[in-house]
């Protein structure tokens, strides 16, 4: 018998295979498929500028967990194509929807045209998906043209619609860039704004049924479900992927006791690769056989290149992290912290990435600089140093995030001087508020040079504390003054608008993510000039 390591490696490979055989129908048909099995839409992502991974899992109506068709593997049929009546079909194949991997689908497609859009799409039995579009990534020699990031995170179901998707369609991104939190692992929010039905797990998430149930719920809404069909996503995660604030191994703020986290991580990894548009190679890489190697790696790191552009380098701040230090004595949780009262703090050895990915971003920003263009750095949280003491006290600054791994910061703001680029874009999520600023050569003095720009997003829905209100705004950015502008209050997204001379910044808010119906608007914009890392409010 095979062991489960071999089975998920077959399966991953079965997946990621573009094939161009064609079957009768009668080889793929699946007369068990009495209802839609398509309900958790379709998808694309991690483009380049000559291919695209298309994503769906199969999931009749009704289903919970794992899946209700069995331990079988599907063949799913796939076409991409020029027009939308798939009359000028560009490639089609076959593709397995394998049982071990939740009757997921990852196709890669090769060999398309740089910087075009396409139409795709999937059958099984008598069954059709929706038609959804992408388009591949600029081609290295084509000329800087434009091209519009939509950057979001946080998006706990229960805490409200997802409202800003639909906004965002209209907003028409060349790419998503989605910087974590896209599931929550938390039961029974307060107060929510819509509760799971009887059919879906409403408690803590744990097993590997729990996080492909807890990612079906998320993936039932309508509007992301049109998000994700209308062009790629690039992800990458934050904690509530497995749990809050956890680190490494380390399991952070557990909830209930668990008494393997490794194993409960390695659950969560894999659903997340079962439910977005990652290549295989992450999987057959890293994670075969994650469950009998829990502390294996998923590989989410990489970069994306736009052509003339620039490049967008994808970061992971979560696996390879040690844990915070510091933390709230017998509680096992992060939390605000006083350095001078932690002499752990300033530790060089401590990392928030890990060595290696600290070493592979180093060295692409040195290699790429040369290459001219935008060098934008998607991550899952705020990166410029916050003092958030209340008045009279001393300094306090979260422990989860940069802040609490000041060393590590500094070896990449260090990395980006050296590569000498005067074009550092920091795009982040995670605190539920929006913070705009300089990137600063050293945050201990605010006369020190800027080497780039931050735009941290607010979130989709997820919701602050209650006393997160833009009364401590002003005290916050006097003390901080390397941001420029923040706002606690608003839900949204971000739009950038790079061009070969300017990034233009929009910060979009919706009115009330309660409503199904929430209205739009621009809370704010900025620009900055190609080549200037000054951030200006227009």
């Amino acid at each position: 018998m095979l062991a489960r390591r071999q089975l998920l490696e077959r399966a991953a490979l079965a997946t990621a295979a573009a094939q161009t055989l064609w079957l009768p129908r009668s080889a793929w048909s699946q007369a068990r498929l009495s209802s839609n099995p398509f309900t958790l839409g379709i998808a694309s992502g991690s483009p380049t500028s000559d291919g695209i991974v298309l994503w769906t899992r199969l999931a009749p109506s009704g289903f919970l967990g794992s899946s209700s068709l069995g331990n079988d593997n599907i063949t799913v049929r796939w076409e991409i194509a020029h027009d939308e009546r798939f009359t000028r079909i560009v490639q089609s194949g076959q593709a397995q929807a394998t049982a071990q991997l939740a009757h997921s689908v990852h196709v890669e497609v090769a060999g398309l045209e740089g910087g075009r859009g396409y139409f795709y799409r999937f059958m099984v039995g008598d069954w059709t998906s929706t038609t959804g579009r992408t388009r591949t990534l600029p081609a290295m020699d084509a000329p800087a043209g434009k091209f519009r990031i939509a950057y979001a995170s946080c998006q706990r179901w229960e805490h409200g619609y997802y409202s800003a998707y639909r906004h965002m369609l209209a907003d028409q991104p060349d790419l998503v860039l989605f910087l974590g939190d896209y599931v929550y692992e938390y039961p029974n929010a307060a107060n929510a704004v819509r509760k799971p039905n009887a059919t879906s797990n409403g408690g803590w998430v744990i097993s590997l049924d729990d996080y492909r149930s807890r990612y079906a719920l998320h993936k039932s809404d309508p509007d992301l479900q049109a998000m994700h069909a209308a062009c790629p996503w690039a992800f990458t995660w934050d904690d509530h992927e497995v749990q809050n604030d956890y680190a490494g191994l380390s399991a952070g703020d557990a909830g209930p006791a668990v008494s393997d986290f490794a194993a409960r991580r390695a659950a969560a990894y894999q659903a997340f690769y079962e439910h977005t548009p990652l290549r295989a190679s992450t999987l057959t890489r890293s994670l075969a056989g994650l469950l009998e190697r829990p502390a294996a790696e998923l590989r989410i790191y990489g970069q994306l290149k736009l052509g003339a552009l620039g490049n967008l380098y994808l970061l992971d701040p979560r696996q390879y992290k040690d844990a915070p230090v510091c933390t709230k004595e017998g509680e096992g949780k992060t939390g605000s912290v006083n350095p001078a009262q932690c002499p752990a703090w300033n530790d060089p050895t401590r990392s928030f990435l890990g060595a290696a990915q600290e070493q592979w971003i180093a060295q692409a920003l040195v290699q790429n600089a040369n290459a001219g263009g935008w060098q934008i750095i998607g991550q899952s949280t705020r990166f410029g140093l916050r003092d958030s003491r209340a008045s009279g006290a001393g300094q306090t600054f979260g422990n989860d995030n940069w802040d609490g791994y000041s060393a590590a910061r500094t070896r990449l703001t260090d990395a980006m001087q050296k590569s000498g680029s005067k074009n550092n874009v920091m795009l982040g999520g995670d605190v539920h508020e929006n913070w705009v600023g300089h990137i600063k050569s050293d945050y201990a003095k605010a006369s020190s040079a800027s080497i780039g720009t931050e735009f941290c997003g607010t979130s989709i829905t997820s919701r602050n504390g209650a006393t997160s209100t833009n009364d401590k705004i002003p005290d916050r950015l006097a003390r901080n003054p390397h941001f420029t502008f923040a706002d606690a209050e608003k839900r949204g997204y971000g739009l950038a608008d790079f061009s070969k001379d300017k990034l233009q910044v929009s910060l979009r808010t919706v009115s009330d993510v309660t409503s199904k119906d929430a209205s739009i608007q621009t809370l704010a914009q900025f620009s900055v000039a190609f080549g200037k890392p000054d951030v200006e409010r227009i």
